[in-house]
């Protein structure tokens, strides 16, 4: 298994994110992707909005390959939506990277401060 921030990892999502990127003027007809960004931003949301219900039931269950199975269809999405809104995955990681070293509670706490 590949660490988070693995050259790997990065590679993974970089390549995907770029794929998506390049759906976004593909024909809907035959590319899964450019039909959600066809249907706009909602039927984007309502996507991310199942596979997090579908991820946190797999979770509920137990099985690991079905956790995993949904966790990278929920991954998958975000992708997009996020792709769909001009951000990509380097701006989730920076965020993170600007919570390391912090605590959640500091973090949370922080949020209402600006």
């Amino acid at each position: 298994m590949t660490p988070i921030g693995s050259r790997m990892t990065d590679d993974v999502l970089a390549e995907l994110y770029a794929t998506l990127k390049a759906r976004a003027t593909a024909d809907p007809k035959t590319s899964y992707v450019a039909s959600l960004y066809g249907k706009g931003l909602d039927a984007i949301l309502k996507k991310v909005g199942e596979e997090a219900v579908e991820t946190v039931i797999a979770a509920k269950g137990g099985d690991r390959q079905q956790i995993v199975h949904e966790t990278a269809d929920l991954w998958f999405h975000c992708l997009v939506m996020l792709a769909f809104l001009g951000l990509g995955p380097q701006d989730i990681v920076a965020e993170l990277a600007g919570r390391m070293g912090r605590s959640g509670i500091a973090e949370k706490a922080s949020r209402h401060e600006d």
